[in-house]
């Protein structure tokens, strides 16, 4: 991106019919800033109105509202606009986002009629924070994610906080045109010493907007942080790691593989920045054996082994179903093998497709396993119900010739928050097994 160039937020100002220029975002000479005071309320806010019977999921708690449920929304409200909702029958449902070419219409933010504003994302900020702070201390871990969009109240928006850096992912128009004034509630509360925005994710494109990553607070220096987690000290770069930099997600998986790794000689498959490896070393492995198709990550894998000064693992940088053919061709065995691959489907659509892909992926690693041994797989796919993950594993078995004791079932850490309301906040299945023939 040019430097000197400017990248809207949303549309244009001159499209922001109701809309205060405070809202426009521009990133200038890496600086992200807003044309004027955060401070200043927008007065004008549209309402919209759903369709006869569309409001009973949104009363039981559910935060989205899909286009096809709205009854006749006005033509001239902008993408990333506040809107108030109501039935058909005008009571009163809350206060959100709306985006007209998106297939989600409107997130919601509060059951009340109340700005979007500093108080607004001050409140849920703290709200956030003082969850997180009740179950980690700082001896435990420096990092944690702060904010679960919709689980905790700001559909759209992710914050990811790594020792002094804060890293923030903005999924909705809404989200992306606060952006400047959520990082200055961010700055104010935290004091972080950079903030970064990681936004990749193919998902934006749905709501319209650019894929970007940026430092938007503090020197690029500092996008590279050092953290902790039950013990194990690791190395993160913010800017250039998978998704936020890091994935926090499995930590408390990570730490439940401590229990079977003593002695064993274990393959993490998928392994990124080296965490369930590490863990395993940490528990008393005797080897490990780190496969990633990304030279990047396992390069920070090996800075991060160095960190916790272990030495007895290896590190190969090939596709993870090519070597682990390779490995049942020439016989290799081991007594714990951890599958942590990424999502095999963005949609229900491709639901089969990845299933079978889960399928055969469990069974290249049973395979590998020795007699007594240990399997920890793990998807990270909201479309794979815990249901259908269990059943491809089962399948994996039977044509590996195992038999399986589920020993352990886990899903998202506490920092990951579900809301009932919403099985979309729910994507993480992790589960162990016991293995024999």
């Amino acid at each position: 991106m040019d430097a000197q160039a400017s990248l809207l937020y949303g549309l244009s100002p001159s499209r922001h019919r109701s809309f205060h220029p405070l809202t426009i975002a521009t990133v200038f000479y890496g600086k992200l800033q807003s044309y004027q005071n955060h401070n200043t309320l927008i007065n004008v806010m549209h309402s919209l109105y759903l369709k006869p019977k569309e409001h009973y999921r949104i009363q039981k708690g559910h935060l989205w509202v899909f286009s096809n449920e709205l009854a006749n929304p006005p033509r001239d409200i902008a993408s990333g606009e506040t809107v108030k909702l109501f039935t058909h029958d005008k009571k009163f449902l809350g206060t959100g986002f709306y985006n007209p070419h998106s297939l989600i219409a409107v997130r919601l933010l509060t059951r009340k009629e109340e700005e979007i504003d500093k108080k607004f994302f001050n409140n849920k900020f703290s709200e956030a924070l003082s969850l997180r702070e009740k179950i980690y201390n700082q001896e435990e871990t420096n990092a944690y994610r702060l904010v679960h969009g919709e689980s905790d109240g700001l559909p759209g928006l992710i914050v990811d906080r790594f020792n002094q850096a804060i890293v923030l992912q903005a999924f909705s128009s809404g989200m992306d045109i606060h952006l400047p004034l959520i990082c200055d509630v961010l700055q104010e509360l935290l004091n972080p010493s950079v903030i970064i925005l990681r936004n990749e994710s193919p998902l934006r494109e749905l709501e319209g907007l650019t894929l970007h990553k940026e430092v938007v607070r503090g020197a690029h220096s500092e996008t590279v942080q050092t953290i902790h987690d039950a013990g194990i000290t690791f190395e993160v770069d913010l800017f250039e790691g998978q998704k936020t930099g890091f994935f926090l997600d499995q930590r408390e998986n990570r730490k439940i593989i401590r229990t079977f790794s003593r002695g064993a000689d274990v393959l993490d498959v998928f392994t990124n920045d080296g965490g369930f490896a590490l863990n395993a070393l940490y528990g008393g492995a005797r080897s490990a054996l780190l496969v990633d198709a990304s030279k990047e990550a396992l390069q920070r894998a090996d800075r991060n082994a160095q960190l916790n000064k272990f030495s007895d693992y290896s590190l190969v940088a090939a596709d993870a179903f090519d070597t682990l053919d390779q490995m049942v061709e020439s016989k290799e065995s081991f007594d714990l093998v951890v599958l942590d691959p990424p999502s095999f489907t963005k949609s229900r659509k491709n639901l089969p497709g990845a299933l079978k892909a889960y399928k055969r992926l469990n069974k290249l690693g049973l395979q590998l396993l020795r007699n007594g041994g240990f399997l920890a797989t793990a998807s990270c796919s909201h479309h794979v119900s815990e249901e259908d993950f269990l059943k491809s594993i089962d399948q994996a078995a039977l044509a590996a010739g195992c038999q399986l004791r589920l020993i352990h079932k886990n899903s998202q850490p506490f920092d990951h928050p579900v809301l009932l309301a919403m099985p979309e906040t729910s994507y993480l299945k992790f589960a162990c097994f016991y293995v024999t023939r």
